[in-house]
């Protein structure tokens, strides 16, 4: 009779218990084809009104590290601290949200990370009022972090050409360099006061920072791009370096050409080219991701993906925003060196902002990408949601 009591028990729970799991496995898309999909960051949890800004970095031990602006209301000039997430089984698991920079007051935004692929370090950067540019570094993954290093006197430098009242790293990732550089794009403002406690972004300009030295100190590249009638407010840039070891940046602006520009440089900070656009990649006026498909430094693939919000057959659906759409978050591919992109498939077709995208160990894609809205509002995102798949997937071979 004993036995019989403890087997009904155990069926009892199995019906409670397997459901459960199965619906969490629901819930977070697994098995779906090889992506999976599943919320980092949700409006209003956590004491956090929205969350903006994404970033994802693989470590060199493979451990994920997403990283993203919580903000307390939904202006660039809020209350915004910086939290981060870790998974150390290939994104199967989270830890849990947790500030690493911010006091609750103040602008702390436009996080940064590098992953030092020669000693395994993680090296992190962030702005304080537009004002101020900080540095950290991890040498365990992200579970703690030095203090924080003022490194403002770099952007100093670039004064006598363009007087700045704002300044921001990134977005997204930066990345190190065959040679061992660490290089972060890095955009600046005139900056006009638009009210007693902000300025405004434009008109603009960009440049990068290098250091040679894993991060101890840091020089200012050659200034890019400022402001012109050719190319509008250039602004938030992400660098990639290509097979040959030219830098190439992709470079967010405000053309009405809606094209993404790029410029590209034999070391990622000096002799740039001037900037062009890019036909096939379409700017929306948004933050965009490019990365190498690339497990390392060593990793011999030479293939490029690049992500954004690609809205262009969107822009009857609302003619008074047409070209800033921030809808059709698409990924695309190149195999030679960014000058075409054939390969292209999206990953949500509702409303969705900025994005980033790492490689992990394995080879699997993993896009960070602000999905949704709240107030009815493109740029008061909804959730942060990640999503998580394979070559195979990208290329057409499975179905979402």
């Amino acid at each position: 009779m004993l036995f019989c009591r403890i087997v009904l028990a155990l069926s009892v729970t199995a019906v409670l218990y397997f459901p459960a799991l199965l619906m969490e496995a629901q819930q977070a898309g697994q098995g779906a084809g090889g992506f999976t999909s599943e919320n980092l960051w949700t409006a209003n949890v956590g004491g956090y009104k929205t969350y903006r800004i994404p970033g994802i970095v693989v470590t060199k031990r493979g451990v994920i590290v997403a990283y993203t602006s919580a903000r307390r209301g939904t202006s660039d000039w809020e209350d915004i601290d910086i939290v981060m997430r870790r998974s150390v089984d290939n994104g199967r698991t989270w830890g849990p949200s947790r500030r690493i920079a911010g006091d609750g007051h103040g602008t702390t935004d436009n996080p940064v990370a590098i992953t030092d692929y020669q000693n395994g370090s993680l090296v992190f950067l962030y702005q304080q009022n537009y004002e101020r540019c900080y540095m950290m570094r991890s040498s365990d993954d992200g579970k703690t972090f030095t203090k924080p290093v003022d490194i403002t006197s770099v952007f100093e430098t670039f004064r006598p050409q363009f007087d700045w009242h704002v300044i921001a790293p990134g977005v997204g990732h930066a990345i190190q360099l065959r040679s061992g550089r660490l290089l972060v794009p890095v955009w600046m403002a005139f900056g006009a006061p638009t009210s007693p406690t902000s300025r405004a972004h434009r008109p603009s300009a960009i440049a990068t920072i290098y250091s040679d030295d894993h991060g101890k100190t840091w020089q200012a590249g050659d200034m890019i791009a400022v402001n012109s009638d050719g190319l509008p407010n250039p602004s938030e840039s992400m660098a990639v370096q290509l097979p040959d070891g030219r830098v190439y940046l992709s470079i967010r602006n405000e053309s009405e050409k809606h094209r993404r520009a790029f410029a590209m440089s034999p070391d990622g900070a000096h002799h740039w080219t001037k900037p062009e656009f890019t036909d096939a990649l379409y700017e929306p006026i948004c933050a965009a991701s490019i990365v190498r498909y690339a497990s390392s430094l060593k990793d011999p693939d030479t293939r490029i993906l690049f992500s954004n919000p690609d809205s262009e057959d969107l822009k009857a659906q609302d003619p008074k925003r047409a070209g800033r759409l921030r809808q059709n978050m698409t990924l695309r591919m190149s195999s030679d060196g960014a000058k075409t992109w054939p390969v292209s498939r999206v990953i949500d077709a509702g409303v969705a902002g900025y994005s980033d995208v790492a490689v992990g160990r394995d080879k699997s894609i993993y896009v960070l990408y602000e999905e949704g809205a709240i107030h009815n509002s493109e740029t008061d995102n909804a959730r942060e949601v990640l999503v998580h798949f394979t070559l195979n997937w990208l290329n057409g071979s499975h179905e979402k």
